[in-house]
């Protein structure tokens, strides 16, 4: 990567022209969250971690991790939490920081050089019976047009494609170990196999199609289910995943 040349005046002196070597620039990416439960960090823990890991290894490769407190109260010393994230990154997780913690448990994490993040909402695993009440927000006004992007091509492992303004339409099949994001819906015109995440702004009306469902994640404002929660009747079949309720909902299409 070049860095733009700014020449030094001479002492006393100003630039004629002063220019930034960066950039500052907003960045979409998908982190995983591990919720461990209150109770000892024990084999028995990082062995059920381990057969995750071995189960499900393409979603966890690369993936930014952080740690989920909510059901762990009593995780509060520094020296536990600093062991825990050693483990996890010896597994090759990127753990980076936690959310849900207490004032004791943000203290603990600064201490073993995590951030503390805002929290993600997470879809109900359990997609029937009664639905789990939810309010949905009023979005502000678009001032300008949607701005959606066309792919025309299959999208590889390890590329991110981006719909900043808008739809996302991709003609042609994602591999798996891709990211799809967009701030309005996703339409894939092929197998979806990689991870999309519609809504990325917060639209709760926002939805993902697909001719052929194989995802790794799927997302609508914050909302998401991993390739192990999705229904085996639901794989490899057209499919539209929205909100209703408060849930995220995968049903097929024809």
């Amino acid at each position: 990567m070049s860095v733009p040349h700014q020449d030094i005046p001479p002492r006393g002196g100003a630039p004629a022209a002063a220019i930034k070597p960066f950039q500052i620039r907003g960045r979409y990416f998908t982190a995983v969250a591990l919720r461990p439960e209150d109770g000892p960090l024990d084999k028995a823990f990082y062995a059920a971690l381990d057969a995750q890991l071995r189960w499900s290894p393409h979603f966890f490769d690369g993936a930014p991790l952080i740690l989920d407190l909510a059901q762990a109260p009593g995780l509060t010393r520094p020296a536990e939490l600093r062991a825990l994230t050693d483990s996890l990154r010896s597994r090759g997780l990127a753990v980076f920081g936690v959310q849900n913690a207490s004032p004791s448990q943000v203290a603990a994490a600064e201490d073993a050089g995590l951030i503390t993040i805002a929290s993600g909402k997470d879809a109900p695993l359990n997609t029937k019976g009664p639905a789990r009440p939810g309010t949905r927000r009023e979005l502000p006004k678009k001032l300008r047009p949607p701005q959606n992007r066309l792919i025309t091509q299959p999208v590889r492992s390890g590329q991110t494609v981006v719909a900043e303004g808008g739809d996302l339409v991709v003609v042609g099949p994602v591999s798996s170990g891709a990211e799809l994001i967009a701030r309005g819906s996703i339409h894939v015109y092929g197998r979806l196999r990689g991870r999309a995440m519609a809504g990325a702004e917060g639209d709760e009306e926002a939805r993902i199609f697909c001719n052929s469902l194989d995802a790794e994640l799927l997302a609508v404002a914050g909302l998401y289910r991993t390739s192990e929660n999705l229904e085996p009747e639901l794989l490899n079949r057209p499919v539209q995943v929205f909100l209703q309720d408060g849930r995220l909902c995968v049903e097929t299409l024809g």
